[in-house]
């Protein structure tokens, strides 16, 4: 069975016969050289399984095509080669292969070919998932910030969303539950810091934005899940609800451990921060800022709307219909925060919300290391038919 890749052909799949494989290569438009009798085409990557399903040997068929814009391409001609024969070629020159319009072989006396096609370098290169980096030694750091701001409500009335039922239960213990515990899996120690923010807090009773929910600065980690709802069960009588609601606070202070972590040689640490708050954000400004400078390090931000309030400040934080831009401007390098609202969930399964609310941490984890290039610590040996070529 015989691959075929067509070149150049903009916006198309590119087919092969009823037997062979079918490849859509990336950025199309850009292997279209126009007005051009030599070109030269920009490198491109192709799964290679799909290529060659993982086969080195297997024969690869190339067209190459004379672009035009009705979309009538002519065949300028073929040849075909292997993997090994291109990565063999391309550690020594460049590997050259004579471009061969059958049609015109049989019609033309004296016919060689139609051109020469030149393939400076090709590499196969191992392109690490997410289960890899875990597998690898990659360590996910978790940590837990909660809305304590006036706007939740008095904790004693039943309309607050600080309330905790007969059941024991209320909006941020079911968020804290749902979402940790499958997180949690991913974080070896299972030691989390958890914060608190918007409250006075003993004993000077000061606003503050960033507390620990065991009130010990020096250590605020808790021991898994049970910990964290246990310091906030505890936590909740002890402090006065007030505000504003500052994010940016919790954001910095995280993405200070982030910014640490920068200088791994390799993707050993990940942060993922779990805000879970009513809706209402005051620091909207510094907030952007915030996500802004954060999106360039080792670190996610997930935000869980709990109550019934106007959740647009945190839709539009999500930047899922553009990039986000701080104030003076400047472009998120990649999108870090995923917003969910709670309610959408409470007669759903708790798996139903934690699947919703880490979706997108996986790609987003990939998408850092990979533009760092970065390894896994302990990365498994690259079997000779994975990676891309």
């Amino acid at each position: 069975m015989v691959t075929q890749v067509r070149l150049p052909v903009p916006n198309q799949t590119y087919l092969g016969s009823a037997q062979t494989l079918q490849l859509t290569l990336p950025d199309l438009k850009d292997q279209v050289v126009k007005n051009n009798l030599n070109p030269t085409w920009k490198p491109f990557k192709i799964p290679l399984q799909s290529l060659c399903g993982g086969d080195l040997e297997k024969s690869i068929k190339v067209d190459c095509y004379d672009y035009d814009d009705d979309g009538s391409h002519d065949l300028i001609g073929s040849f075909e080669t292997t993997m090994k024969r291109l990565q063999e070629a391309s550690q020594t020159s460049p590997a050259e292969f004579e471009c061969i319009n059958s049609k015109k072989k049989q019609k033309k006396k004296g016919y060689k070919n139609s051109g020469i096609v030149s393939v400076k370098f090709c590499q196969v290169v191992k392109e690490y998932t997410f289960l890899d980096y875990i597998m690898g030694g990659c360590q996910i750091n978790f940590t837990v910030a909660i809305d304590f701001t006036g706007s939740n409500g008095d904790p004693r009335s039943p309309q607050s969303l600080h309330y905790i039922s007969p059941q024991g239960v209320n909006e941020y213990l079911s968020a804290i539950w749902s979402v940790g515990n499958v997180i949690q899996d991913y974080d070896s120690d299972k030691m989390f810091p958890a914060f608190g923010f918007g409250a006075q807090i003993p004993p000077s009773w000061q606003v503050s934005h960033e507390f620990p929910l065991n009130f010990n600065s020096s250590n605020p980690f808790c021991a898994g899940v049970v910990g964290v709802v246990e310091a906030y069960r505890a936590c909740l009588p002890q402090v006065k609800l007030y505000g504003p609601t500052n994010f940016s606070p919790i954001i910095n202070h995280v993405a200070c451990f982030a910014k640490q972590a920068l200088q791994q040689t390799t993707a050993s640490q990940y942060f993922v921060l779990l805000i879970i708050t009513d809706g209402v954000i005051t620091d909207m400004d510094e907030t952007r800022n915030a996500i802004v400078n954060a999106s360039r390090l080792p670190m996610s931000i997930i935000i869980v709307g709990v109550g019934a309030a106007d959740f647009s400040a945190m839709e539009f934080l999500d930047g899922d219909d553009g990039r986000l831009r701080s104030l003076s401007g400047e472009a998120a390098m990649r999108d870090i925060v995923q917003f969910v609202p709670f309610r959408q969930f409470q007669n759903a399964p708790p798996e139903a919300l934690a699947k919703s609310v880490l979706a997108e941490i996986p790609a987003q984890l990939v998408d850092f290391f990979c533009t760092m290039k970065l390894n896994p610590p302990n990365p498994s040996p690259a079997p000779n038919a994975a990676g891309t070529a």
